[in-house]
């Protein structure tokens, strides 16, 4: 992709446990080259693929607990 100096570079931010916000408008193209798009000032694209509005991200990554790193098993009793 050519660097074009009229396009304004666009800040995408990662989230350890969330998903990419990316300042828009974005066109995002899918694996099966189905192409959409968003004119909202700031979007935030799913990484968990679990959102039911794919690729835009509908919170359903805060549904299913995922164990943190730092979670240890407790003893198990008789």
């Amino acid at each position: 992709m050519p660097n074009d100096s009229s396009e304004r570079r666009r800040r995408v931010t990662a989230q350890r446990t969330g998903p990419l916000l990316m300042e828009g408008p974005v066109e995002v193209t899918l694996d099966d080259g189905t192409v959409v798009s968003s004119d909202r000032f700031c979007v935030a694209l799913c990484t968990c693929r679990r959102s039911r509005t794919y690729p835009w991200c509908d919170t359903s990554h805060r549904k299913a607990a995922r164990p943190s790193q730092t979670d240890t098993p407790g003893p198990e009793g008789p």
